[in-house]
């Protein structure tokens, strides 16, 4: 807006200096006199401004008949394009001004623009690998898809400009949400440029997400020998493709194969948690427990998590309480101080009823600002050491409003899954799920009173009276006849009567 009011305002401006020079030269006297050949011709200043102007525009006109006579004698030299490049030269200079127009526009945002710049330029110039690009470019600014998809169509024709036009479409059908199509593009984009990164990173989410493990392998192989990608991360996704094609191991139908695969996930990448847990349950099936047991202890130094736990108790399925306290040692000895160790330890001992050992297991996790399984943990404890009900509901409502501690968390989108996954489901990423506590708010309320201390107090509370109410129940002793004594005392009318007296 300010700037074609700018421009307007500089043309009034110049329209007026040149009203007020032309009325100057009409009021000024004298002129311009000329001599040739005996005659003398006399030039008002009007006219002689008029005659300057003649005089450019013979100048200029000699000069376009002077190329026209050089191209023409090239011409008649043999040169058979001389005349065709004289007369195709202007034509050329305004196409490509035309094209850079477009060109600008089409960074600006202007839509429009560039798709008026861009038929212009087509016309001009005749060169559809430069300006069908900007015709489908604008196209697609403009939301006109239908001649986007056509012109897109044009370029995969020409074998210069088919990878651009492949990737043209590509993206057309993922806005579209045509996947399956897309990621075939995507294929052959890639084909014809393996080292293109963009192409590589979207067929590989595409191939992730259509469960096409083999493939993303194989794209990913593709990104490592580009240089596009590190050789350690490289492995690591690499492990994590290989996890995934051995998904089914549990399954009665589980080949062999499927175990073999998950054996390499582990291998590949020995501190991944799902592969650890997995090639362990592989070596269970084969019957192995103690290759199971060494790759857990090795993902249990890298990283203490309940799955390695819940495979390791799968080795043994069928042992006592205490039995499994004992064996867990081989786990427990390696990170003692670690949180999950200490929890793992509390709950082996709940399970086998040793609750003073469970809650030195604990020790002071619950001090330090535990999370909602260490509270559970320790009213399990105080359930099981005789602890009244109040005490066990405080614990537990400690456990309502504490944090549910780490979890699997995409760091992409930040949602929280249940099982890990080699995709995100909620953005469908790659490789993004890890072990991490999520930042979940605190709870609020709509008067803004911090609810926990207010039930604990409530259930202590209710405890002391229901004591109170259990001491004054109790009547007093009566005495009564020796002739009566056989005969039963009549129970109290009231509906909570306490305990009757000897």
């Amino acid at each position: 807006m300010l700037w074609s009011l700018l421009k307007i305002l500089v043309f009034v401006a110049i329209v007026g200096l040149l009203a007020m020079g032309a009325g100057v030269l009409m009021e000024t006297s004298g002129g311009i006199q000329i001599t040739a050949m005996g005659t003398e011709v006399t030039l008002s200043p009007l006219q002689s401004v008029i005659a300057l102007g003649l005089l450019v525009l013979a100048v200029w006109l000699f000069f376009k008949l002077l190329n026209l006579l050089i191209a023409t004698l090239k011409f008649l030299n043999g040169d058979e394009t001389a005349l065709s490049r004289y007369f195709d030269r202007s034509r050329e200079k305004r196409g490509y001004q035309a094209l850079a127009d477009g060109l600008m526009a089409l960074a600006s945002g202007e839509g429009r623009t560039a798709m008026t710049m861009a038929h212009k330029a087509e016309r001009l110039l005749n060169k559809p690998e430069l300006t069908n690009l900007l015709v489908a470019q604008a196209a697609e600014m403009v939301g006109d898809t239908k001649k986007a998809s056509e012109t897109y169509k044009k370029l995969v024709t020409d074998q210069a400009t088919r990878f651009v036009g492949v990737r043209g479409i590509m993206k057309q059908k993922l806005a579209e949400g045509d996947d399956e199509t897309a990621r075939k593009l995507a294929e052959k984009a890639l084909a014809l440029k393996p080292r293109h990164q963009e192409t590589q990173d979207v067929l590989l989410k595409l191939q992730t997400k259509a469960q096409d493990w083999a493939g993303a392998r194989s794209t990913l192989t593709a990104k490592l020998k580009s240089g596009a990608l590190p050789r350690d991360v490289f492995k690591r996704r690499d492990a994590v493709l290989a996890l995934s094609e051995a998904k089914g191991i549990l399954d009665e139908t589980a080949s062999v194969e499927q175990q073999e695969r998950a054996i390499e996930a582990n291998r590949l990448s020995p501190d991944l948690v799902p592969a650890a847990a997995m090639a362990a349950r592989a070596y269970i099936a084969k019957g192995k427990p103690r290759a199971a047991t060494k790759i857990l202890k090795k993902a249990w130094e890298a990283q203490p998590h309940p799955d390695l736990a819940h495979a390791f108790a799968e080795i043994v399925p069928d042992e006592t309480a205490e039995e499994r306290v004992k064996r867990f040692t081989a786990l427990t000895r390696i990170h003692p101080e670690h949180l999950e160790t200490r929890l793992i330890l509390a709950e082996l001992n709940i399970v086998a009823e040793d609750f003073p050992e469970a809650r030195r297991a604990l020790g002071d996790v619950v001090e330090k600002g535990a999370d909602a399984r260490a509270y559970t943990l320790m009213a399990a404890i105080e359930r099981g050491e005789g602890a009244s009900d109040a005490v066990v509901q405080g614990w537990l409502a400690k456990a309502l409003n504490a944090p549910r501690g780490p979890q699997w968390v995409c760091d992409n989108c930040h949602d929280i899954q249940a099982e890990w996954a080699p995709v995100c489901p909620n953005c469908y990423s790659f490789d993004t799920l890890s072990w991490q506590t999520p930042k979940t708010p605190e709870i609020a309320t709509a008067t803004g009173v911090h609810m926990l201390p207010l039930i604990v107090g409530a259930l202590e509370d209710r405890s002391d009276m229901a004591e109170d109410a259990e001491i004054e129940d109790i009547p007093e002793p009566e005495i009564v006849d020796a002739s009566m004594a056989d005969q039963a005392p009549e129970e109290p009318e009231t509906e909570d009567a306490g305990p009757k007296p000897a």
